[in-house]
């Protein structure tokens, strides 16, 4: 059982004393992210259903209007299917009942790896029992001009054409990549037009674009300054509801490493990282390759994809394998004429050619990361 590599977590906590410890102990790693800390029972079914987190921990001893038993049961009933562990003290010892809606038993005192420990096993242990299990795919690269948004839009087609429902996501806020690249109207909804206290499956599916390629996409803001309206929240509760509706998300992400980035990254599956022979595309994904490692990503969260593999401009696969500290995962070849002209004409090359060796190496790759045969059928 593989552990996931980010845990989304909410925390139904009214002893202040007990809030601060959890907090204290989650401030040491970077596996789980704390949402929100919720004093109020009656609070926490709603919010679960806005935030979508991954795991809610749950105080046995919760008083107020809901108490601790009833929020169990409430979370139970509620359809959310989200995994649920409950912290209770040695005088009020609690078995762990799925029936009754308790995944875990956490006893105080516990250690910070015993907490995240039962968070990672719970949040595993559901996932292994939900069938379609979405994976979420960030497209990202340190440096402009490597193909990026062209792969995004073609692996996530390319993932629909195996069966699977896809959303792809337009994470260039500030200049809307694939709305220019799709040619897309600027009056079409974008992630603007969602909710900004709550995001409901209806809303998503009115803001949707729907490619004629068979997939869903979230466009980016129609102009460059409505970027700053986009907040982290609002991106780490969409990408929650969307791994709720599809099998894959495919988000195409800024160059700048910034925060909104950095969200979209921490609640992806894993960071397909495009590189190219060139010096300073190898320098910067070096860079900030080190930069993931500081804050925790896994070498299994990020994989390397190198693009116009067949264009290496002096430099070995081996001299790159070297710098990168091990041998890509993936490799696209180059094919400027075609890639050009689907692009021009706003259509996946994929679909418009898809005996080309680039469309090959694109859906072993999409096939490669949802773990289908590579052999398998395209959908037309």
């Amino acid at each position: 059982m593989v552990a996931p590599t980010s845990i989304r977590l909410v925390f139904a906590e009214d002893v202040p004393q007990v809030s601060q410890h959890v907090r204290n102990l989650l401030s040491v790693q970077s596996q789980v992210k704390l949402l929100e800390v919720l004093s109020d029972g009656s609070k926490v079914v709603e919010a679960t259903q806005q935030l979508r987190p991954d795991v809610v921990l749950v105080d046995l001893l919760l008083q107020g209007k809901v108490k601790g038993p009833e929020l169990i049961e409430k979370l139970r009933d509620s359809g959310l299917e989200i995994p649920v562990v409950v912290l209770t003290v040695p005088q009020h010892p609690l078995a762990r009942d799925q029936a009754r809606g308790i995944d875990a038993v956490l006893t105080l005192p516990f250690s910070g790896f015993e907490l995240v420990n039962t968070l990672a096993h719970v949040l595993s242990a559901r996932q292994a029992v939900t069938s379609g299990a979405c994976r979420v795919v960030s497209v990202f690269s340190p440096k402009g001009g490597v193909g990026k948004t062209t792969i995004a839009f073609n692996l996530a087609v390319s993932l629909g054409q195996l069966g699977v429902r896809t959303a792809l996501i337009d994470g260039s806020l500030q200049y809307g990549d694939l709305r220019a690249l799709l040619k897309v109207p600027s009056d079409v909804p974008s992630i603007l037009d969602l909710p900004t206290d709550r995001v409901q499956e209806s809303d998503l599916r009115e803001v949707m674009w729907k490619d004629p390629a068979g997939i869903d996409i979230l466009l980016a803001p129609p102009r460059v300054e409505m970027a700053e309206m986009v907040t982290v929240r609002d991106v780490e509760k969409t990408i929650s509801l969307l791994r709720r509706l599809y099998e894959a998300v495919v988000i195409d992400t800024p160059v700048v490493l910034s925060e909104i980035t950095l969200s979209f990254l921490d609640a992806s599956d894993v960071v397909l990282s495009i590189v190219t022979y060139d010096s300073t595309t190898i320098h910067n994904t070096i860079a900030v390759g080190e930069a993931f490692a500081s804050i925790g990503y896994t070498p299994e969260k990020v994989q390397y994809l190198v693009n116009r593999t067949d264009s290496t401009g002096g430099i070995s696969r081996d001299e790159l394998a070297r710098a990168l500290g091990r041998k890509p995962e993936f490799e696209v070849v180059s094919d400027g004429r075609l890639v050009v002209q689907a692009n021009n004409e706003g259509m996946p090359f994929v679909v418009s050619s898809p005996d080309a060796a680039v469309s090959r190496d694109i859906r072993r790759t999409a096939a490669a990361l949802i773990g289908r045969p590579v052999g398998a059928a395209v959908r037309p």
